[in-house]
Parts: C-alpha cells; sequence; structure tokens
C-alpha cells in the first residue's frame, strides 16, 4: 500500500486536516519485478549468445588454418591464411565488447588498449621483433561504431603485419591512436615498416582488407587518408571535422 498524506490549511479558522491518500499498487509492483526479471533474462541470453558467436568464430579460425596446413597451392594457401586472420580479427573484437550489452556507450581508450594487446598476443608469433602501442585521448563511443572501429584496426595492423616489415625488421612498431574533438574523432595506425610511395596502405588497391576499411569508414561517415614512404605508412580514418593538433 503507497500512503500519500497532505496537511490542509483554511483560510478560516486555526485548525487544519491531514488529507490521506492510500493506493493499493500490488499490481503495479507485480508488473515492475516482472519487467526487471525480464530485463535480466534478455542480458543473459545476449552475453551466451555473445559468447557462442565468439566460441563458434575460434572454432571456424581452427578449421581454416588446419585446412590451410594441407592444401598444396601456395595461393590457396594464402587465401586461406587471410580469412583465418579475418575470422580472428571479428572474434577479437567481439571478444572484447562482451559485457558491454547493456551498456550503449563505450570507453573507447580502455576498448582499443585491450584490442592491442589481444592483437599482438594472436597476431604476432614469439620469433618476431614487433609490438603493438595504443595512445590518444580515448573518448567513448557507441558500440555499434566501436565494433567498427575495431575492425578497422584489426584490419591496419594484420595488413601492417604481413606488408611493411620483413625478415631484417629489429624493431618493429605498430602505433594505434584514437583521439577525440567533441562529436568528431581521428583513428590512426603508422608503423615504422616499408612503406609505399603509392599511399594505399602497404597493398594493393584491390586488396580485400583496403576494401574492408573502405567499407567500414563509409558506414561510420568517416574519411580515409594514407601516407606512406621510407619511414613507414601512417593510415587516418577521420569522422567530420575532426582537426588534430
Amino acid at each position: 500500500m503507497l500512503l500519500n498524506a497532505r496537511k490542509v490549511f483554511y483560510e478560516k479558522g486555526s485548525h487544519s486536516t491531514i488529507l490521506l491518500g492510500i493506493e493499493d499498487i500490488t499490481d503495479k509492483r507485480i508488473l515492475e519485478n516482472e519487467k526487471d526479471e525480464l530485463i535480466r533474462r534478455k542480458q543473459v541470453l545476449l552475453e551466451e549468445l555473445e559468447h557462442r558467436v565468439v566460441n563458434s568464430l575460434q572454432i571456424i579460425a581452427s578449421i581454416i588454418m588446419l585446412k590451410a596446413r594441407t592444401v598444396e597451392s601456395e595461393e590457396t594457401r594464402r587465401h586461406l591464411e587471410d580469412a583465418h586472420n579475418r575470422v580472428i580479427s571479428v572474434a577479437t573484437v567481439q571478444k572484447h565488447l562482451r559485457g558491454s550489452v547493456a551498456h550503449s556507450i563505450i570507453e573507447m581508450g580502455p576498448y582499443l588498449a585491450t584490442l592491442c594487446t589481444a592483437l599482438a598476443q594472436s597476431m604476432i608469433s614469439d620469433n618476431r621483433p614487433i609490438s603493438i602501442k595504443f595512445n590518444g585521448t580515448g573518448g567513448n563511443s557507441t558500440r555499434r561504431d566501436a565494433e567498427s572501429i575495431g575492425l578497422i584496426v584489426t584490419e591496419l595492423v594484420i595488413n601492417s603485419i604481413k606488408h611493411a616489415f620483413d625478415e631484417t625488421t629489429k624493431d618493429g612498431e605498430i602505433r594505434v591512436s584514437y583521439d577525440v574533438s567533441g562529436t568528431d574523432w581521428q583513428l590512426a595506425v603508422s608503423d615504422n615498416g616499408c612503406g609505399k610511395p603509392d599511399g594505399v596502405f602497404a597493398q594493393p588497391k584491390t586488396g580485400l582488407g583496403t576494401g574492408v576499411v573502405k567499407a567500414l569508414a563509409k558506414q561510420l561517415d568517416a574519411n580515409v587518408v594514407t601516407l606512406s614512404g621510407a619511414l613507414g605508412t601512417k593510415v587516418s580514418v577521420t569522422h567530420a571535422t575532426f582537426a588534430a593538433e
């Protein structure tokens, strides 16, 4: 029962009256509890779904890699390895967005820093002297945009690992930054490897990675600019009118 009391004063006279309202809110509380329970169940189901998606992607990646080791064609093997890397990249992004189902806003600094660590562990073998570092002002993003930005990062990191460094590399470094200015943002992925003068990442214009990055950038209403030279390659993905300092 919900009680609501108000004191009533009369214009004439010294006495006052208490006006008491009584409302039966049993049904209302039952509905609220049912709503809260439905939300909790939805949260559990979404988290379980994401968990299964990540596990399924990792299984698919393992199957692709096993197949790559058995084929005789070098070209086929390269295509399978590319497919493996991209499945792993999607799984990595999904894994680090898990737990954020109930939150529409993602803190980009911690998210991208964790993603870079995971990419270094999964993509770089122990005998390759290449590191991945993150820096930037961070900021927040929607979960949907964070997923697309994470996929762009993984594509560009994969591209640098594959094309920017060779057997003579001693101190290879891939740098990822994400800076925010108001509602606009800029993502940059750069390396100190062997750059290409044509300014199209470190691979041909028709490369799968190039197409994926451009498609994701278009979804984000962002522009892609590549600078490449003897000191390495830098790819900037800029949303709207962001102005870097």
